[in-house]
């Protein structure tokens, strides 16, 4: 079973973006507002199942990556 992931940005155009990214590599993601147990400049977050790639955080709007528990 694949783990799930929440990635949190500052500017909504940076979620448009790595949500795009992680598509066109085969990622499986939806972007949603931030939960309320988290913090984030532009309240969009990217949900996406898998082991995170080391360049995804070559993205300057993001802000962080966590590993998430959805139940």
């Amino acid at each position: 079973m694949k783990k799930t992931y929440v990635a949190t940005f500052y500017t909504h155009y940076g979620a448009m973006r790595f949500l795009k990214m992680i598509k066109e590599k085969g990622y499986k993601g939806r972007m949603a507002p931030v939960p309320r147990s988290l913090s984030s400049s532009c309240g969009v977050c990217v949900f996406f199942a898998g082991e995170p790639e080391a360049d995804f955080n070559q993205s300057t709007d993001l802000e962080r990556i966590l590993e998430w528990d959805e139940s």
